[in-house]
């Protein structure tokens, strides 16, 4: 007696198919001579000499609050390195 094997990828490669083309209808082509309109990054190194760089109030409270567990409780400070 011969087992029946379904093709259980034809299913799926005609959803990767249409998935393909769906995609390259959504996006359009990138010419192969594409330039940039302007130079970005001019504008950038003026906006980071613009703009010092402030820190929020509630960063300072989280780090408090992290070097007061930290002194409170020892044995978390591997736990907070782990997650750096």
């Amino acid at each position: 007696m011969t087992d029946f094997k379904p093709d259980l990828n034809s299913g799926a490669q005609s959803e990767l198919d249409r998935l393909k083309a769906l995609l390259k209808a959504a996006v359009p082509p990138i010419p192969q001579d594409a330039e940039l309109s302007r130079d970005l990054w001019p504008g950038l190194l003026r906006r980071i000499d613009r703009e010092p760089a402030r820190v929020p109030w509630f960063d300072w409270a989280l780090g408090a609050l992290l070097i007061a567990l930290a002194a409170a409780f020892p044995t978390v400070i591997p736990v907070f390195l782990y997650y750096l």
